[in-house]
């Protein structure tokens, strides 16, 4: 039988930073490294794409209301 599964991922990385875009920088030079290292991440499970953005503690929290 042929079937789909839809995966997500989630995560908020915190961390000490000179700006967001470095913080942004680092995360995206991590998750770069465990694909390159972990090919079936997009082999074997059809990843399509890894994003991110970066914000201000507290300037976007996700809060259970949402």
């Amino acid at each position: 039988m042929q079937v789909k599964v839809q995966w997500i991922i989630d995560g908020i990385a915190e961390m000490e930073a000179a700006s967001l875009e470095e913080a942004e920088l680092i995360v995206n030079e991590t998750l770069n490294k465990v694909v390159a290292e972990n090919p079936v991440i997009f082999d074997k499970l059809g990843a399509r794409a890894i994003q991110g953005k970066g914000y201000l503690a507290g300037s976007g929290d996700i809060t259970e209301e949402e």
